[in-house]
């Protein structure tokens, strides 16, 4: 059952049982006759569409959206305006269609009454109506994070790639004697990239140049394997270093395109990382040698579709994500993150 059917069930229960309820004490009071039960059957009806356009205020106002502090204060306003308007209707009615109401009903004293009791009742149904709402967003946000940890943890088995660390060890090894130095420093890039790996389902987002760093090192890495079969080119904004990205997603894209891309290809090729802000956005856009296949085009691996969801999920539809062939050999990967 959806939220609607829901809501208009507890709205037709709710007022029905008030409606029972009143009927329990006009009966008790010996008062009750079917001039009462065509009166209290048309209150329901006036209540249930009453607080159906409280609903509707609520929604377009964006009440949901705000504090307590700021909510409460709203309620109990609206639901006096509400109690008084439903008293001046029941005036009416009972006017028109009663013969006029009783000078006891007249006194202040049970005016009073009447409007405050009123009050109450819209007051607790919008304590309701707010409370199933917040209740409702606890739930799915527990959803989202459930999401986003397996999204993140799907991303971590992706990222511990087997091949890459058997290689880039081979490649350190053949480096010792040959070149000392650069094997401490091949060591020590490989040491931070799966730190990295290991700490970042800790994470939801890090500092975009923290994620830089990682895929420098990775680069670094590959050029010892492939020499000068790979080229490198940054271009780097300086402004985009705070920008908040989730954690190895860079590096997920820039692995899939040597993956896919420079690794099927004996000349080797290029990978082209650039970062752009602009209109308060991170542009990403990474150029890698390569092409698309068809089978690529409709469906993507791994790494790409947990990528998009964790997108999906931390920026709520406010990131965006593509990748399409730029021309005949070279396959473009396009991000543009909000700053958060």
């Amino acid at each position: 059952m959806n939220r609607y059917k829901i809501y208009w069930l507890c709205q037709i229960v709710g007022w029905g049982l008030w409606g029972f309820f009143q009927i329990f004490l006009y009966t008790f009071a010996e008062r009750f006759d079917v001039d009462q039960a065509v009166g209290i059957l048309l209150q329901v009806l006036y209540n249930i569409v009453a607080t159906h356009l409280f609903r509707s205020l609520i929604i377009r106002l964006k009440w949901l959206d705000l504090r307590w502090n700021r909510l409460i204060p709203r309620l109990l306003g609206s639901s006096l305006l509400l109690s008084i308007l439903n008293y001046l209707v029941y005036l009416v009615a009972t006017e028109l269609f009663a013969g006029g109401m009783s000078r006891v009903d007249l006194l202040p004293v049970s005016i009073a009454v009447t409007i405050i009791g009123y009050w109450a009742v819209y007051f607790i149904w919008a304590i309701f109506y707010f409370t199933f709402h917040y209740v409702d967003r606890y739930n799915k946000a527990l959803k989202v994070e459930s999401e986003a940890r397996e999204a993140e943890l799907n991303n971590l088995k992706a990222q511990l790639n087997p091949h890459f660390i058997f290689n880039a060890l081979n490649s350190i090894r053949a480096l010792v004697d040959e070149n000392p130095l650069k094997s401490k420093e091949s060591i020590t890039q490989l040491s931070h990239i799966l730190r990295n790996s290991l700490t970042s389902d800790r994470k939801k987002l890090i500092a975009f140049g923290e994620e830089l760093k990682t895929v420098m090192d990775y680069l670094a890495l590959e050029s010892i394997r492939y020499e000068e079969r790979l080229g490198i080119t940054f271009d780097i904004d300086e402004r985009s270093g705070d920008f908040l990205v989730p954690p190895l997603m860079l590096q997920t894209l820039v692995e899939n395109g040597i993956k896919h891309g420079i690794s099927n290809r004996k000349e080797g090729g290029r990978i082209t990382i650039s970062a752009d802000v602009r209109k308060k956005h991170l542009r990403l856009e990474i150029r890698n040698t390569g092409q698309l296949s068809s089978e690529k085009k409709n469906g993507v691996g791994l790494g790409l579709e947990n990528t998009i969801k964790r997108l999906e999920l931390l920026y709520h539809g406010d990131a965006s994500f593509d990748i399409k062939n730029e021309d005949p050999d070279t396959v473009l990967t396009k991000i543009s993150i909000p700053k958060i």
